[in-house]
């Protein structure tokens, strides 16, 4: 299955390109893995930008308003995703303001990576590695090894 991972803006800080680059590397030994980013002067541009760029693929948005997953969990949805013939499935991190009224009805799917606001760019290595982590509990690799809330 292809992850379409779409961001406004790229990290900015050493740290964060770093992580998301090794993130990204270790990701696509599992996936084809497409990296989409967009801009826009305003929530409803960054928006509009997210849409097109998911174009058909479902799109799940990082939001706060989204539901938590267990790193099992995000495991057994992309497991499910990819057995229901999901060929793609679009993650999209939005900017400072967030994402639309518009853009979270139209999602197939709110994601909330926990209660605590993270800086943007700690948000994009997040989903990386929990997608990351996900995949080798698919594959039945010792990345992950429970026990914990993961």
């Amino acid at each position: 299955m292809r992850l379409h991972l779409i961001t406004v803006g790229e990290p900015r800080l050493a740290y964060a390109r770093a992580g998301w680059e090794e993130y990204e590397k270790r990701l696509r030994r599992y996936h084809r893995v497409q990296v989409t980013r967009v801009a826009g002067r305003t929530q409803a541009q960054e928006s509009e930008a997210i849409a097109r760029a998911a174009g058909r693929a479902p799109l799940i948005l990082l939001d706060p308003r989204g539901e938590q997953f267990t790193s099992e969990g995000l495991s057994a949805y992309l497991d499910a995703q990819a057995l229901a013939g999901v060929g793609e499935l679009a993650f999209a991190v939005g900017g400072p303001e967030g994402h639309t009224n518009a853009l979270r009805a139209g999602a197939h799917r709110l994601w909330s990576l926990g209660q605590l606001t993270l800086p943007h760019d700690l948000a994009m290595i997040v989903l990386l590695e929990a997608l990351y982590r996900a995949s080798t509990i698919s594959a039945g690799e010792p990345y992950h090894r429970g026990g914990g809330r993961g």
